[in-house]
């Protein structure tokens, strides 16, 4: 797998990543994911790209706990359940990665001690 850089815009500001070629479409569209959370934070009121970015992350995770938390209630409820172990394993390592990667897009936008605003 080699790396590559790719360059995605979120909050209104370009930033390059590095990514393999196999995981590029994911990172695309979480980088997609990620910044219509944001646009619709801003467009909520929220004054800042820290605050906005906060905003969706919780949206995004709460998204996925209720995922996570949906196959495990049904599995509960039925005699049988029609899920894959191996890709559930598989797509909750893709979300840790992604969850890395916004944690470190989250410390390249944060600016200690001061909010930066958001410019449209």
């Amino acid at each position: 797998m080699s790396q590559q850089r790719i360059e995605v815009t979120l909050a209104g500001q370009k930033i390059t990543l590095a990514t393999s070629t196999e995981h590029e479409p994911l990172l695309r569209a979480a980088c997609t994911l990620v910044d219509e959370q944001i646009q619709l934070a801003i467009n909520g009121g929220n004054r800042s790209i820290e605050r906005a970015s906060m905003m969706a992350a919780l949206k995004i995770a709460g998204d996925l706990i209720q995922l996570q938390t949906s196959p495990q209630q049904t599995a509960a409820s039925t005699a049988s359940s029609t899920s894959n172990p191996e890709e559930i394993a598989r797509l909750q390592n893709e979300i840790h990665s992604l969850e890395d990667q916004v944690d470190a897009l989250m410390q390249s936008l944060s600016l200690p001690g001061s909010p930066r605003p958001i410019v449209p």
